[in-house]
């Protein structure tokens, strides 16, 4: 048990900033009295408390994380601090731990899927705290922590390699990982005030425009209204949020080198962005052309209007919607569904296999295709100028296939508990792609409070698969990571 002391350590510091970030909403209830004070009195206390107890029974432990330490400490992360997440939910609400948990498992991986009712009579605080969790999870709490940690001698770079999404981990924007860590959050911070500034322009009043950037920036879809963007009715406010979740559904690395050399180049060279928001765009009008044909609204105009928003928002895994889209005809919801497995890209806010593994894949099933004609010609698989490795393309086509494996074994256990099979299905997509919203009985109109106890530990386990790119999670329940 010892061994694994030093990676308590990191974490009771990890939980310890965590709990400084709840100082925010306690701040906020206290400040406008709306009846949660006590409920984050106590959450406050609870995790800064457990924070320093853990540092300080491990406070000589001090040597340097292995990979294997860093793989632990991701999970660790990921499955430990929605306790404490959960803490003011269960506090002030009464809810029960296993929908508590849910709520705060879909903040920090971004998927937005909620099991409460009644939002806009809930606490102000309480509605900030749900969408700063999505804000904190976006960009990843470990990217942060690796910018904080190696100011108390703690290197961050095991961390940072387990939790940075894509199938490149290990290129970096700047020489050190504290250095490109503070650098993702610099830009990530600049990109959510113009966000805030947005909303607010275009009607929002301050404190909604706070919330419904930290859901934007970090792709999660929580809001503070039950009928989301359809509170707003407003095409401005629209406009403002499909610009924002496109910046975020794009590589933050891009975005950064873009801003730092003041140049336009960087997303040209990206082999990501123009085909994320080719498949975006097009998808779009698609759908409007086909909502058209169809008459599901009056003119082309309010057809686009619709398409754009949803569209955007289920293709880079936000969630947000502004209208029941699974009254439309079967195809169009089905389509964005299908969109949310794989359009963003590595290095954004996104859930899904990512825009980059699909188009690896994608040249791996045309490579087989010309080998199939040409059995001894060489076609390289290239990535822009560069070659892909093969421990590169064996890694996305292993991925590919673990990835096909949960959804079909998780639909196949929540069919098993009772659920017919165009919710499960959609339930397990959504919830790995960290999307939420899913079709049925866990559609846009509804949420996942229909599901029972066992089904939400399902889409709890499958938010954090996704939101932990699958292997991150599963290396850590082999029998071989704990042989000494």
């Amino acid at each position: 048990m010892k061994r694994y002391y030093p990676v308590i350590r990191v974490l009771s510091l990890v939980i310890f900033m965590f709990g400084l970030t709840m100082l925010v909403p306690w701040a906020l209830s206290w400040a406008l009295h709306d009846g949660a004070e006590s409920a984050f009195d106590e959450a406050v206390l609870l995790t800064l408390g457990s924070g320093l107890g853990l540092w300080y029974a491990t406070r000589r432990e001090k040597r340097d994380l292995t990979i294997r330490d860093g793989f632990l400490m991701v999970a660790l992360v990921w499955t430990v601090l929605p306790v404490y997440a959960s803490l003011p939910l269960i506090i002030q609400l009464n809810a029960s731990f296993t929908d508590a948990y849910f709520e705060a498992v879909s903040g920090l991986t971004t998927t937005g899927a909620t099991v409460f009712e009644g939002l806009d009579k809930l606490p102000v605080s309480l509605n900030f705290w749900r969408t700063q969790l999505v804000w904190l999870g976006g960009m990843g709490l470990i990217v942060l922590a690796v910018a904080v940690l190696p100011l108390l001698g703690i290197g961050g770079r095991q961390m940072f390699k387990a939790e940075t999404p894509g199938p490149m981990k290990d290129s970096k924007m700047t020489p050190r990982i504290a250095e490109t860590a503070k650098g993702l959050w610099v830009v990530y911070t600049l990109i959510s005030i113009a966000c805030v500034l947005g909303y607010q322009w275009a009607g929002m009043t301050w404190l909604d425009a706070i919330m419904h950037m930290f859901a934007t920036m970090g792709l999660g879809g929580f809001s503070s209204h039950d009928a989301s963007f359809g509170y707003f009715d407003s095409p401005a406010i629209e406009a403002v949020s499909i610009a924002f979740m496109l910046i975020a559904g794009c590589n933050f690395a891009t975005h950064y080198i873009a801003l730092s050399g003041r140049s336009l180049r960087p997303y040209a060279s990206d082999p990501e962005a123009g085909m994320f928001i080719l498949v975006t765009v097009g998808s779009v009008i698609g759908i409007a052309i086909y909502l058209d044909v169809h008459a599901v609204y009056p003119t082309f105009v309010e057809a686009l209007r619709f398409s754009a928003f949803n569209v955007v928002s289920i293709a880079t895994t936000t969630g947000f919607a502004n209208t029941d889209y699974a009254l439309w005809p079967f195809f169009a919801p089905l389509w964005m569904l299908f969109l949310c497995s794989f359009a963003t890209s590595a290095g954004s806010t996104g859930g899904g296999i990512k825009m980059i593994r699909a188009i690896v894949l994608y040249k791996q099933v045309y490579r087989e295709l010309l080998r199939a004609m040409h059995p001894n010609a060489v076609h390289p698989i290239r990535i822009g100028k560069e070659v892909v490795p093969p421990n590169i393309l064996f890694a996305v086509l292993a991925f590919g296939f673990v990835y096909m494996v949960c959804i079909v074994s998780m639909t196949l256990l929540l069919s098993f508990s009772g659920l017919e099979i165009i919710t499960a299905l959609s339930a397990v997509i959504a919830s790995i792609n960290n999307t939420g919203p899913g079709l049925g009985q866990v559609g846009p109109a509804t949420n996942f409070a229909v599901l029972t106890d066992f089904q939400t530990w399902v889409c709890t386990a499958a938010m954090l698969l996704g939101r932990l790119e699958i292997f991150t999670l599963l290396v850590v329940l082999t029998p071989a990571f704990w042989r000494r």
